[in-house]
């Protein structure tokens, strides 16, 4: 029987990034488990990340709270599903910690996989929706130019402390 690929995209409900980056798969690790890093990097700037709580487990917390550059603040609350080290860190707003579903009901799962690239890392990223609208609104949000913006920022956060 053949083995279902659950991490092939669905072009009508999942997003997709993928970049080659000069960061060393470690600390690109690194940025994404470390919340003092988390508070550096994640937002696209002029936003900001103001809070981080990781508890690096499968049900462990994964908490941020984002800043607007009008003041507002917006929290994401959720938690890891998988985690490799170095390889793979999966993560939801869909359950709190624990697996609790959410009150919300949530809006993504992110599957983030890493793997060597030269002396770089192959970044890729799966946001997946659980339907069409739920993309679109992602989409329409600026996932593509959030996500690369960011990203950037964890490359240059992740130069300076190499």
């Amino acid at each position: 029987m053949a083995k279902t690929n659950y991490y092939q995209p669905d072009p009508k409900t999942d997003l997709v990034l993928e970049r080659i980056v000069d960061v060393p798969t470690e600390l690109v690790w690194k940025a994404w488990t470390t919340p003092e890093h988390i508070l550096k990097w994640f937002t696209p700037a002029p936003w900001k990340t103001i809070n981080c709580e990781i508890d690096l487990r499968p049900g462990g917390i994964f908490r941020t709270t984002m800043l607007s550059p009008e003041g507002q603040e917006f929290p994401n609350n959720g938690c890891f599903l998988d985690i490799v080290e170095n390889e793979k860190l999966v993560f939801t707003d869909i359950f709190e910690p624990g697996f609790k579903p959410t009150a919300s009901g949530g809006f993504f799962t992110a599957i983030l996989t890493l793997e060597k690239h030269g002396n770089g890392t192959k970044y890729h990223v799966l946001a997946r929706h659980k339907d069409e609208e739920t993309k679109k609104k992602h989409e329409e949000m600026g996932f593509h130019d959030g996500w690369n913006a960011a990203l950037d920022q964890l490359v240059e956060l992740m130069k300076a402390v190499r």
